[in-house]
């Protein structure tokens, strides 16, 4: 067996068996596979989608490629996903609330991608935080604590991290199949019991329509079941930020908020009971996503995710501090500027990428993989859709290094925001349930 032949069977529209995607799989990983090998592999998947067993296949090979972690713990292992959002900082309160519960999460995350946030750049706006470490300590901490929120060490899933750089040049990010196995051949190398995923839809989504995410949540899915992972996914909205900030610090503030009871987005609220509920319900721990819910409610309210995050930040390198101290411990923008509406009205529509995008350029995001991040910079205050903003309710309020900066953001995110005389219907926060 060869790249060549595998190639040529997929050129006709033969389909590949599993030994074929265990050696190609195999291949990217120990560079048997050229590059020329593996575009032309992406590109052949991109242009003749594979189907449900294929997709599976693909995973399973793509996952054996490194290392599958094993637990011996008391209680389920579960993880989420999110496909990427603005103010998506769900991973923060979840995590925690879910090791209150009973849960354990080794929660491998991402770094910003694009107009979206990644949870690692957020976390490492904490002082002295490790987010990087290796499987050993990833399981050390996971025992002792309940939860870890993390990057994928080298040792995980190392076909995908070869693809998936391939796919960036290549022009092949969008197809299903690739976008499933990337994705489900890290979480399910964590040694999951019960996954849970959030399918962005909206205007800040990468799947912006409905169907195009309703497409992406069954395949994600019907793969994860398929290879032996209960699986649920909610459809849920991003035609707005799921927070009321969007930056790597201010980010971190709004989930301590929700963490400690002091406030905090109700749409993120919701979406994390939502989700946590789910999870409970899939690992036995609530007898449906309802209780699941009201469980995860009470960890939140009662303190007891509060003191696992802290647990969590002292483990990994953080201040021990943190949660009685958190506003002090994280870095702030020397200039804050409210921007006021030029006329006044209802907030109608949100280019929600742009305002992604308007923090990227701040120095929030990477505008090119090698950019340093400014986990201070970002907005905060961020009008909603269907609130009313004049001299007295601005826009957003913008944290950035300089008064120029500052002035350029502004100007965009006026072009962001599209205000009428008369309040619109908000669109449901989550959509749909798929599982």
């Amino acid at each position: 067996m060869d790249a060549r032949e595998i190639l040529a069977r997929l050129r006709v529209g033969e389909p590949l068996t599993p030994d074929h995607y265990r050696w190609f799989a195999q291949g990217l990983a120990d560079g048997t596979v050229s590059d020329a090998q593996a575009g032309a592999f992406a590109m052949a998947i991109c242009k003749s989608p594979i189907g449900p067993d294929a997709r599976v296949s693909l995973t399973h090979a793509m996952r054996d490629t490194g290392q599958v972690l094993s637990w011996d713990v008391d209680g389920p292992v579960l993880d989420k996903h999110s496909t990427g959002g603005v103010g998506d900082v769900v991973s923060l309160p979840l995590a925690p609330a879910l090791a209150a519960c009973g849960a354990y999460v080794p929660m491998l995350s991402g770094r910003g991608l694009g107009h979206t946030g990644g949870t690692l750049d957020k976390m490492e706006a904490i002082p002295g935080y490790r987010a990087i470490i290796g499987n050993e300590e990833l399981a050390r901490v996971v025992r002792e604590v309940g939860c870890a929120i993390v990057g994928a060490s080298g040792e995980i899933a190392p076909a995908d991290k070869r693809l998936y750089a391939v796919r960036d040049v290549t022009s092949t990010v969008e197809s299903v199949d690739l976008i499933t196995a990337s994705i489900l051949s890290k979480k399910l190398s964590e040694g999951l019991e019960g996954l849970v995923l959030d399918v962005k839809t909206g205007s800040g989504a990468f799947m912006a329509t409905p169907e195009d995410a309703l497409a992406l949540a069954q395949s994600l899915v019907d793969t994860a079941q398929g290879a032996g992972c209960r699986c649920t996914a909610l459809l849920t909205d991003m035609n707005q930020p799921l927070a009321s900030t969007a930056g790597n610090a201010l980010e971190v503030i709004e989930a301590m908020e929700i963490l400690t009871g002091s406030g905090g987005s109700a749409r993120l609220r919701q979406v994390t009971l939502s989700l946590g509920g789910e999870l409970l319900a899939l690992g036995g721990l609530a007898e449906n996503a309802a209780e699941g819910e009201r469980k995860i409610n009470a960890a939140l309210t009662s303190g007891a995710a509060a003191e696992i995050f802290g647990r969590m930040v002292a483990a990994l390198g953080g201040p021990r501090d943190f949660v009685s101290l958190w506003r002090d411990r994280l870095p702030a923008a020397p200039v804050m500027v409210e921007i006021a509406p030029r006329t006044s009205g209802y907030v109608v529509a949100i280019d929600t990428r742009a305002v992604g995008e308007v923090v990227v350029h701040l120095g929030g995001g990477r505008l090119v993989q090698t950019d340093a991040v400014d986990p201070a910079v970002g907005l905060s205050d961020l009008a909603a859709l269907g609130d009313r903003v004049d001299d007295q309710r601005p826009l957003a309020r913008i944290h950035a290094r300089t008064e120029d900066e500052a002035r350029r953001a502004a100007e965009a995110l006026h072009a962001a925001y599209r205000l009428s005389d008369a309040p619109v219907t908000v669109p449901d926060l989550i959509h749909e349930r798929i599982g």
